[in-house]
């Protein structure tokens, strides 16, 4: 049985005493919460994936709670990188650097670059500082399914895999981080996420989109579906009506229920059209919807600016399951 702790300083002097024994810990951060393992320790690693069932070929990325630690794993070879870091850290954006060879391959899935952030959760900072090496930490859910948002979305789909959960209520940005990498001269958005595409170019300028659908990733969130609930999901906008006759059916909107089509439960994510709310309450509410015993979830599309192109991003990721 999985413990659940409170997010006290004893309870996270005891999640990193898991850790550092080669133990998996789910911790909040302000995206979602993370499924945590010593960083630097192979094996422990190996249990992030047999604890998600996820495939070994999918990288992950290694947290860490301040700068002078990117030096142990890795070297920041685009000045571009030095804005974005001070601008944006602690914060939801990863980026993809040269790893050093002190970086199991298993955390790189044998790449040459390494996923690193600084998250922006007190807990998650003093649970990596008592760690004392980074966290390697997908979202804590199983495989392509829901990313949890809180605690008890952790226990649903971990409980009997893993030591424990520290948890930190729900997390306030709700979506994945941000994912850049640099080639040459070139930024290039790999994942978009809780740092707005905007808000980056305004600091260095054009940035090149790049995400797309990998058979061998160099981060997380690029495989063709991912974010999943365990019912199908469609946009609103390719229903077709025949495929729907006789089903429950269950609504997600933006901000307001506006379709001729009859819905058996309905949720909005966002009553005054806020997209930063939007994201928060995203996986909340498909994780309430998953539960709601329905046939089919139909989305209603979001404008792809700000933190809706992450919103859509994770919609389309989940649509592909079915």
């Amino acid at each position: 049985m999985m413990k659940i702790l409170e997010t006290n300083i004893e309870n996270i002097k005891a999640a990193a005493e898991i850790i550092r024994a080669g133990g998996l810990v789910a911790f909040p951060t302000e995206t979602v919460y993370g499924l945590g393992a010593d960083g630097l320790n192979p094996i422990a690693v190996a249990k992030i994936f047999e604890a998600k069932n996820r495939p070994s070929f999918n990288p992950l990325i290694l947290h860490v709670c301040d700068v002078k630690s990117l030096d142990r794993i890795t070297v920041i070879e685009n000045e571009k990188f030095n804005k974005i870091i001070e601008k944006f850290w602690p914060g939801p954006l990863t980026l993809v650097l040269p790893k050093k060879q002190i970086v199991p391959d298993i955390v790189t899935a044998g790449q040459d670059t390494v996923a690193v952030r600084m998250p922006d959760h007190p807990v998650a900072l003093e649970l990596i500082k008592l760690v004392g090496n980074p966290i390697a930490a997908p979202s804590a859910n199983a495989f392509g399914f829901l990313s949890p948002t809180e605690a008890v979305h952790v226990v649903k789909q971990l409980d009997g895999r893993i030591e424990a959960v520290l948890d930190g209520g729900k997390c306030k940005i709700g979506v994945e981080s941000t994912i850049l990498q640099a080639e040459g001269d070139k930024i290039k958005l790999l994942r978009p996420g809780g740092i707005e595409l905007e808000a980056i170019e305004k600091l260095i300028g054009k940035v090149e989109v790049s995400y797309e659908d990998k058979a061998k990733p160099n981060s997380p969130g690029q495989l063709p579906f991912h974010y999943s609930p365990k019912i199908p999901l469609r946009f609103l906008d390719e229903v077709n009506l025949k495929e729907i006759a006789g089903k429950r059916i269950g609504g997600l909107f933006f901000k307001n229920a506006e379709s001729k089509l009859k819905f058996d439960k309905v949720r909005i994510l966002s009553d005054s059209g806020n997209k930063v709310e939007a994201a928060a309450n995203l996986f909340k509410m498909l994780h309430d919807l998953e539960n709601e015993k329905l046939d089919l979830i139909i989305a209603e599309k979001i404008e792809e600016s700000g933190l809706g192109l992450a919103i859509m991003d994770r919609l389309r990721r989940a649509s592909k399951r079915f």
